[in-house]
């Protein structure tokens, strides 16, 4: 738990992956393109002294995500997010058997995600089942701009996609996190559109929709349906980089996120290990609108929520009675001592 002045803050790590990026796993130039693209994000958002070498950040070990994450990152719980993208690496981009490994070895301070693709039809289905009746899955991560064979993307409003829609809810999958922001090489911008959220938001309303990395740079578009969509929420991850990088961007995108959603629907994600989650943490606890802005000041509530409570609520996570904001909530998950 991270302490600020005297008050505690709970912290949820929504998006943060284990992955393999190296050349050694790359099945072709996509694959290493993939990698790349990745480091320069790290390389141009990062502050100089959180910048790694290609080396540690194409394939992260497990003791460093728990040193990363866990003891000197401050957080609380954090959520694996799957990227699979079998058709640039031999084994995948995602990590499945660490992950499982370190929620087991680490209770109740992991959770991990799984993935589908619409795409892979019938035997899909019957894949997302078999996993559910092994293992409590709580939420999906969806990258409709994957490639597979000649399809260079998907729509949410598939007629399939709408199939594993209506088996995630059946399952009792409830937390859809969808990948609609910033493109990344090799992958089409235009499959990363957010306007096929508002479509499934409005027929799917006992799930929660996050909208990971709020659709950048269709902010403006993904408010407007965010304001309209009460299961519609806005997953911070890439976003946060900016309160270091571009802090005026950051203001932007933070007042816009207040004014249309709303404090309760902002959660939190570092998208380790493309950046670790303690700098972008404090920097967002320093973090205050600035002199004459059309924002209203941001308060240590909404910090709170943002960084940790509202992933709580939908992720049904125990909250310490002692963080600051929980009093204000009105509907968590069962608050301990």
């Amino acid at each position: 738990m991270i302490t600020r002045d005297g008050k505690n803050y709970f912290i949820v790590d929504g998006h943060i992956h284990i992955w393999d990026g190296s050349d050694e796993n790359c099945l072709n130039d996509y694959g290493k393109g993939w990698t790349q693209c990745f480091f320069d994000y790290h390389n141009g958002l990062s502050p100089e002294e959180e910048k790694w070498s290609k080396e540690r950040f194409a394939k992260i070990e497990k003791e460093d995500v728990v040193k990363d994450v866990l003891d000197n990152g401050g957080v609380d719980v954090a959520i694996f997010n799957p990227t699979v993208l079998g058709a640039f690496y031999r084994t995948g981009f995602r990590r499945e058997k660490e992950a499982l490994e370190l929620v087991e070895e680490n209770p109740g301070r992991f959770i991990l995600n799984t993935s589908w693709d619409p795409r892979f039809g019938e035997e899909g289905l019957e894949l997302l089942e078999k996993e559910a009746s092994e293992r409590k899955i709580q939420g999906v991560k969806l990258y409709t701009a994957e490639w597979q064979g000649d399809s260079r993307g998907y729509s949410l409003t598939d007629p399939m996609a709408y199939r594993y829609l209506e088996k995630s809810q059946e399952l009792g999958i409830k937390n859809i996190h969808i990948h609609k922001g910033p493109t990344v090489w090799p992958l089409d911008r235009d499959a990363f559109d957010v306007h096929d959220v508002d479509h499934v938001a409005t027929d799917f309303q006992d799930l929660n929709f996050i909208v990971e990395h709020i659709g950048l740079p269709r902010l403006e578009d993904f408010c407007w349906i965010g304001t309209q969509e009460h299961n519609v929420y806005a997953g911070m991850a890439v976003a946060m980089p900016f309160v270091h990088a571009k802090p005026r961007y950051f203001e932007q995108i933070m007042g816009e996120l207040l004014y249309w959603l709303g404090e309760d629907k902002i959660c939190f994600g570092s998208d380790y290990a493309i950046w670790t989650p303690r700098w972008l943490v404090e920097k967002f606890l320093d973090f205050q609108f600035s002199e004459g802005s059309e924002y209203d000041a941001i308060t240590d509530v909404q910090k709170a929520k943002v960084l940790g409570l509202n992933a709580a609520r939908l992720y049904d996570i125990e909250v310490p009675e002692d963080v600051v904001g929980v009093a204000e909530v009105d509907v968590l998950a069962e608050v301990v001592a």
